[in-house]
């Protein structure tokens, strides 16, 4: 009976022992896990930043520590890792091992695009065709959006002359767009899709103001040369209102420009946008 009593201990004992490893190594590998998807994040966070991609820096974790190495310019870029780090959730500490050096220069950049400088192009590119189809006067063109490294390529047709160079304005003043090779073809009359949405309005199928409003102010936050957070607008039949203060008559100028193109708007009172 003792005999039994002890081997029935001695099993369990095993089996708990057993279960508890199990328990170790199910941890263990849920925690690498978490480490490698925490490295991933960072690492990617630095990749699509434009002041951090050029740098050699390396990114370890280990149960939410994460350590920081390579070299940079300044000590803002420093800081910056360290803060995108600190923002990864399940990160409570960051040992920052980057070194500042004045005179670093960056590794040479290879022939082909990295992940950031693809996810700026296709950025850039879905911007410039959303500019495009919002536009009153580009609006059904037949129009293939290519970017590499910032330079835009423009392939399909146009309507006019003047709406080929607009489709161009448009496309330069993106964010992000170092230049525009403008290919277009200018066919002399509209598209289908034009013929159709302007039969649609006929019929009486309108725009509706909050869509107006929407568009006007994602044409600003895509555009160069107008700072949008300090326009405030508004739709009321069509008619769009803005207000604000910007800093040069140059920009105040653009900003309207940009608002009367979208499509739907009959007209811009901007006596509220002030310089």
């Amino acid at each position: 009976m003792f005999k039994q009593s002890r081997n029935l201990v001695l099993a369990s004992s095993i089996a708990l022992a057993l279960a508890a490893t199990g328990a170790i190594a199910g941890d263990t590998a849920s925690q690498d896990v978490t480490n490698a998807r925490q490295e991933t994040q960072i690492w990617t966070t630095y990749a699509l930043s434009p002041h951090l991609r050029a740098n050699d820096l390396k990114v370890s974790v280990e149960n939410g520590k994460a350590t920081l190495t390579g070299k940079v310019e300044e000590d803002v870029n420093k800081d910056l890792a360290k803060q995108i780090a600190l923002g990864v959730n399940g990160i409570k500490d960051v040992d920052n091992q980057i070194v500042v050096q004045a005179d670093y220069a960056p590794p040479a950049r290879s022939s082909s695009r990295g992940y950031g400088e693809s996810v700026d192009d296709a950025t850039i590119t879905a911007a410039v065709k959303s500019k495009l189809v919002w536009s009153k006067h580009t609006d059904g063109f037949t129009t293939n959006v290519d970017t590499k490294s910032g330079k835009v390529t423009l392939n399909g047709t146009a309507d006019s002359s003047a709406s080929k160079e607009l489709a161009g304005q448009l496309a330069l003043n993106t964010r992000g767009v170092s230049s525009v090779d403008n290919r277009l073809a200018v066919e002399g009359k509209k598209s289908v899709a034009t013929d159709v949405k302007n039969s649609a309005d006929k019929a009486g199928t309108g725009i509706s103001d909050s869509w107006i409003t929407t568009k006007v102010k994602s044409t600003y936050s895509y555009s160069t040369n107008v700072n949008g957070s300090d326009i405030s607008v508004s739709t009321t039949n069509g008619v769009v209102t803005l207000t604000g203060k910007l800093d040069s008559g140059a920009e105040r100028a653009l900003a309207i420009e940009l608002a009367k193109n979208v499509r739907g708007v009959k007209s811009v009172q901007s006596s509220g946008l002030t310089i």
